[in-house]
This record gives C-alpha cells, structure tokens and sequence, in this order.
C-alpha cells in the first residue's frame, strides 16, 4: 500500500502568503474576505508542493517563489492554454488548472485537450476543488463562488485522469477552519481515483489527521496543511513537527 503524504502549500493573495477561509474570497465583496493569518514565511525542500494565486497582483511574488526553488513547486490561479508553458519556464513542476476549463461554469473537454496537448499530461494538474451540494460534491470556481455543471463522480475523475497526472482537491465550504477531515469525501477519492491526488489545507486539524487521511482512502491521497500550523499563526500543528512525523511514515 501507499502512503498518504504531507505536501507545502501557499496560497498568494494581493502578493503576500496568506491562509484564507475559502468560501469567503469574492472579488465583488472584497470586505467578506476572512484571512487567519498573513505571513512572509514560504517553505521548501519538500516535494509535491503548491503554490497558488488568489487573484491579481500575485505573478512576482508566484515567481519569485518558483525560483527560490525550481522544479519543486506546482502553480495555480489563471492558468490557461496561453500561459500554462510561460509558468513551466518559469520553474514551476507542473500547472494547476480549473477556472479555464468551465467557461460560463461548463465543462469544456476540448479545452482541457487543448492544454493537456499543448505541455503534456505529465505536467498538468486539474483541481477539481468542490463544495457540497445534497448528498454530493460539484466543481467550484472563480475562487470557489461558481458552481459548474460537473459533479465529482468516480466517472468524471476518470474521464479527467486521461488528460492529466494529478489532482488537487479543497472542499470550499470549509476552507482554512481547521476543523478535521471531511471523511466522507476522502473516502470516496479513495475509491474513485486512479493517479495521485493531495487535498488542500482546508480540514487539518492536527497530524493525526495526516494518518487518519492514510486510512481513509488507503493511501492514496496526501495531504496539505496551511491554517494550522505554527508558521501560518496556528496553534494545532508544529511545522518541525510534522515533518518529522511524515519521514518517519
């Protein structure tokens, strides 16, 4: 079996690393923002990381973060098959796409052809970042205000799998509150997912939680910590800490 895996992620909002409470981020209502914490502080040395743009105004610090580090963090936020090679010269590992592939919030399959042609599956992600609507989970975009028309299925991942090499995953509704995992939805990637698939920072509570991923979906999902740790003004998880958890898994 697999194990499930601790990956850095940084979200970049207005040029600076901050961890946001994700269904709160609307460029139309600028002052529902809700942020835990502002923090000049990015990390590397290890693998797998993200970083992400929230917005306008973050391209030089994105860069900047990619060339501290090159070939050891993914980017996303406004990638598209224009850009997608710009930000692969640029250092990042691989791209990060979503907003792109659902104009007026439908899926486009010729789209994500097209950018998956253009730089290869190797090097792209699709995050199929969602929030729950009855008893499932359907895309989000636009920062998590858009619902599409595209319902995160066992079918709809494999149909996106044959286009990419990987998934990133927030559950919107409860991004940044650090209140655990949100065991159904990891239980059901478990099930449904045939490549490699880290979920974003949006439950964590402790490093247990990092195990309790592990068992949940058989190993097959990592696991991204951001509100919680110390670094980001948490008081949950102690960052030296977990990475001394994670090697020792």
């Amino acid at each position: 079996m697999s194990r499930s895996r601790f990956r850095p992620c940084i979200d970049l909002h207005d040029g600076q690393v901050k961890q946001i409470i994700g269904g709160t981020l609307s460029e139309t209502a600028p002052e529902t923002l809700k942020t835990n914490f502002v923090s000049r502080l990015v990390y590397n040395n290890l693998e797998g990381g993200h970083v992400i743009k929230l917005g306008p105004g973050n391209d030089a610090a994105a860069r900047d973060a990619l060339s501290s580090w090159p070939g050891g963090l993914q980017i996303g936020g406004g990638i598209n098959v224009n850009n997608a090679q710009e930000w692969l010269d640029a250092g990042a590992s691989k791209v990060i796409v979503t907003s792109y592939l659902f104009p007026e919030a439908k899926f486009s399959l010729e789209r994500l052809e097209a950018l998956s042609s253009a730089i290869g599956k190797d090097k792209l992600v699709v995050d199929v970042s969602c929030r729950k609507r009855g008893e499932g989970w359907f895309v989000a975009m636009n920062k998590w205000q858009d619902i599409t028309d595209m319902e995160v299925t066992r079918e709809s991942l494999n149909m996106l799998s044959k286009h990419c090499s990987e998934f990133l995953i927030h559950a919107a509704d409860v991004e940044g509150l650090c209140q655990g995992i949100d065991e159904a939805l990891v239980t059901k990637l478990g099930e449904w997912i045939a490549i490699p698939c880290h979920i974003s920072s949006y439950l964590v509570a402790g490093i247990d939680d990092l195990d309790l991923v592990h068992q949940l979906s058989g190993g097959k999902v990592d696991l991204t910590y951001g509100s919680s740790l110390d670094i980001f003004g948490g008081s949950l998880v102690v960052f030296a800490d977990l990475v001394a958890h994670d090697s020792k898994s």
